[in-house]
């Protein structure tokens, strides 16, 4: 049987050689070396060309590695009204090249509450977000948007947050971020087996068993104080407890790909599989 997890990394993994370069040669030296996942790191801009496009997802399908895209980093759900359009357009452009280039999930940072009550920022957020869909679906772009649960308190993008705008249209799943997770209280909670049950029993409820079946998953280790996240670190050097939660994520039957964002990215990715197979008793067809 094949492994309920794809593993693989966000970013082209370090290694890889200069030739062919580029995502095409990401996605080669990802499959050669036992990756079968690969999120493009289009953090800065989206700045690819159809045939480029075209090019990766030939790729993609000949060495059957699945393919997400972050999108640039400078996308706010709650941007000032003169500050949205760019913010829109940086999604759209992430969302119709990433479907052309065989791309099924667009994971983005949804933004920042400015000082603001959650629950008021949602409601500027998720009409926002509910247009971009209507467009999407318009224009036949079948991609899943992602917001990424993220690594300080101040940011939109709780797991509430995060689960709120999902609920709310067709076409959002979240991308949950663990690390981050664990390092947005900034106390070190949200690193157990019980906290990870918990959280994946709330999604199931939320969004539906077959939704546990297709999680997106960001992971490494991470430093943090009282406000949250500071940095990511390789595995080896946090505290991550990585078995408690891939046993919490094997118990709930989950699925889907697992993206590493550590510095030592496709070490790490290896090492989250070799855990996983572990943890979950499963082995590579």
């Amino acid at each position: 049987m094949a492994l309920s997890f794809k593993f693989g990394t966000v970013g082209s993994p370090t290694g890889m050689p200069k030739k062919p370069g580029g995502s095409v040669g990401a996605i080669e030296f990802s499959k050669l070396i036992g990756l079968f996942a690969l999120e493009l790191g289009w953090v800065q801009s989206v700045r690819v060309t159809e045939a480029t496009c075209a090019a990766i997802k030939a790729m993609s399908a000949k060495e059957a590695v699945a393919l997400s895209v972050h999108a640039p980093y400078f996308i706010n759900l709650n941007a000032a009204k003169e500050e949205w359009p760019k913010s829109r357009k940086r999604l759209m452009d992430a969302a119709h090249y990433g479907y052309l280039a065989g791309a099924t999930d667009i994971i983005f940072h949804p933004g920042s509450y400015f000082g603001n009550d959650p629950a008021e920022v949602l409601k500027v957020a998720i009409p926002r977000l509910e247009g971009c869909v209507k467009e999407l679906q318009k224009n036949g772009s079948n991609v899943t948007l992602r917001p990424e649960t993220m690594g300080k308190s101040a940011m939109l993008g709780s797991f509430d947050d995060a689960l709120a705008i999902s609920k709310a249209m067709d076409m959002v799943q979240p991308c949950i971020d663990f690390a981050h997770l664990h390092a947005r209280p900034g106390d070190g909670s949200m690193n157990t087996y019980d906290e990870w049950s918990r959280l994946l029993e709330t999604y199931g409820k939320s969004l539906g068993g077959k939704a546990l079946k297709n999680l997106h998953i960001h992971l490494s280790g991470i430093a943090y104080g009282p406000k949250g996240e500071k940095n990511h670190l390789p595995l080896a050097e946090s505290d991550l407890d990585l078995n408690a939660l891939f046993k919490a994520l094997n118990d709930f039957g989950c699925g889907g790909r697992i993206l590493c964002e550590s510095p030592a990215m496709e070490e790490d990715a290896l090492v989250m599989k070799k855990t996983w197979m572990k943890v979950s008793g499963e082995k590579e067809k």
